[in-house]
């Protein structure tokens, strides 16, 4: 009697990106995971080193099926888990998760996939969106989170509240064909579109979604989620969480009706697995990423 394995036993198996190949050889791929288990950058509760590892395991079971898309994107798009990088230990762990994931980043842009990674803290996309911006030129900006993060940093001393601003000052983002959106605390206003969060849940996520695909445009997309974007109540565990956030529902219809945005680059921030023993955000976090990675794959497709 012949026996193959079975898919769906998520507890087995090495917990690389929803079964994806755990390589650095990437020719040929579509879309690239990376993850990066930084988390020096924050101002509040740390933890976010370890959600690589939580959301690739928490994938293996929110990433098997398709819903609400109308395709498995594992049969369509060849993914593969590129592994971890930037991590350090000691004073200049900033300094080096920048460069060594600015490094990693445009070797996986320059070979023609799309990049989608996983943090982290929001320390994180200053090295994907430089080098996404050195391929694409100047990129719209799609940020989902509470925070604005858009403190100018000091003496480059950067941080997860800085990137939005530092990111725009050097010319990488532009701010007017941007958006931020949930927003529910105030930070330096630098010309990015605000969807304050009662606002933006009051709408249709379809309209919503129609209002932001108006200002990016036909630009290229980096698309940075903060998971506290969510609402606590959806996603508890993470380092500075803010009341009065959507529902993870509200979110991936938001997301869905982005259809046709042409995202090169995205990250998923911010998941803290021990402030969360149930494992609803890594789940979360999973099924959003996987989400970003469909709208990737949308556009690459067409």
């Amino acid at each position: 009697m012949k026996y193959e394995v079975q898919e769906h036993l998520h507890y087995a198996g090495i917990a690389s990106w929803n079964h994806a190949k755990v390589t650095q050889d990437i020719e040929g791929a579509d879309i690239v995971v990376m993850g990066i288990p930084f988390d020096s950058g924050v101002t509040f509760r740390p933890g976010a080193r370890f959600a690589p590892r939580a959301v690739r395991e928490q994938s293996l079971i929110a990433c098997c099926f398709k819903y609400p898309w109308d395709y498995k994107l594992s049969e369509e798009a060849k993914v593969v888990d590129y592994g971890d990088v930037g991590y350090w230990v000691g004073a200049k762990s900033t300094e080096f998760m920048v460069e060594d994931s600015y490094k990693n980043a445009k070797k996986i842009l320059d070979a023609g996939c799309s990049l989608m990674t996983i943090g982290g803290d929001h320390t994180i996309p200053y090295g994907p969106v430089r080098a996404a911006s050195e391929k694409f030129g100047k990129l719209a900006l799609l940020h989902f989170d509470s925070h604005q993060d858009s403190t100018p940093s000091e003496d480059h001393n950067i941080s997860h509240a800085n990137f939005a601003y530092d990111l725009q000052a050097e010319g990488c983002i532009d701010p007017t064909h941007s958006a931020q959106v949930y927003i529910r605390t105030e930070m330096t206003e630098c010309g990015y579109n605000v969807f304050h969060s009662m606002d933006a849940i009051s709408m249709d996520p379809k309209d919503l979604a129609d209002k932001i695909k108006e200002i990016v445009g036909d630009m290229p997309v980096y698309l940075t989620f903060d998971i506290d974007a969510l609402d606590p109540a959806a996603a508890p565990g993470t380092g500075t969480p803010v009341i009065g956030g959507p529902s993870s529902d509200h979110v991936r219809k938001v997301l869905f009706n982005l259809r046709g945005i042409n995202v090169v680059a995205a990250d998923l921030v911010e998941v803290l697995p021990d402030k969360d023993p149930s494992n609803i955000t890594a789940i979360a976090g999973a099924a959003i990423a996987q989400d970003i990675m469909y709208l990737m794959n949308e556009k690459r497709r067409k």
